[in-house]
């Protein structure tokens, strides 16, 4: 296995790249189950450039050097995990759902149509699918966009996106959103969703936790009910003053 240093000035290359996202995939279901996945795929999406992919070139490699440098863990367990998020990312769909005249239409598409991975040179290399790539292009300020280094901190796939979704809100500073479509966008678990209780101590709280300690967020939150049931939630959010990152 080989997993050379990488230079300051190449470490700090890749986490100074933006990724850029359109809207509707950040309201999506990703369908990335593991913070490994979500790292790999958002590094890789980091990568894409208007050229490369007006030429309709696709192809993104990642090297184990790279991802342990960015996301601060040891080469072993980089080159680790890009073994095994090859093994599951060409099962990994993104769902949207829109309402049609004649009922509820679901799309589905996959993130990536092949995947090399070089155990002896310790890279990974996506093929992001043709129906994918749209999601990550810059189109007409319909897009979010965010530093990849302010996830690289990050050590849950919930506080990544909600990251996202205040992203895509940060002109506005508030965000209101169904309880369902909140569930939905963060692919909180079955169990998560249907109850209150647990989405509210496994991913919102553990989310907003996370981003005020590791990203320089200042977030309030509160849950607005119809009744006594909880439908919807509003977040308020800004930068710290005093916080690390720029947005």
């Amino acid at each position: 296995m080989n997993t050379r240093t990488l230079s300051v000035k190449e470490a700090r290359h890749l986490s100074e790249r933006h990724v850029t996202l359109r809207n509707d995939l950040v309201a999506a279901s990703h369908g990335l189950k593991t913070l490994a996945e979500q790292r790999i795929v958002k590094s890789c999406a980091a990568k894409l450039d208007s050229i490369r992919l007006d030429e309709g070139r696709y192809k993104v490699k990642l090297t184990a050097a790279e991802y342990a440098e960015t996301f601060g863990i040891d080469p072993t367990t980089a080159y680790e995990q890009l073994k095994a998020v090859s093994k599951t990312l060409l099962d990994r769909v993104i769902k949207r759902e829109e309402q049609g005249r004649r009922g509820l239409k679901v799309h589905l598409d996959h993130w990536v149509s092949g995947i090399t991975y070089h155990e002896g040179e310790a890279w990974v290399e996506l093929r992001f699918s043709h129906e994918a790539t749209p999601y990550l292009m810059t189109l007409r300020g319909n897009h979010t966009t965010y530093l990849l280094k302010q996830a690289a901190g990050l050590r849950s796939i919930y506080s990544w996106r909600l990251l996202e979704m205040l992203m895509q809100f940060k002109d506005t500073g508030w965000r209101q959103i169904d309880v369902a479509d909140f569930a939905k966008a963060m692919d909180a678990k079955p169990s998560h969703a249907k109850d209150f209780a647990q989405l509210r101590r496994w991913v919102i709280e553990a989310a907003v936790k996370e981003l005020t300690e590791k990203d320089g967020w200042l977030i309030d939150w509160k849950p607005i009910k119809a009744g006594r049931k909880v439908t919807a939630l509003r977040f308020d959010f800004k930068r710290d003053p005093q916080g690390r990152l720029d947005m």
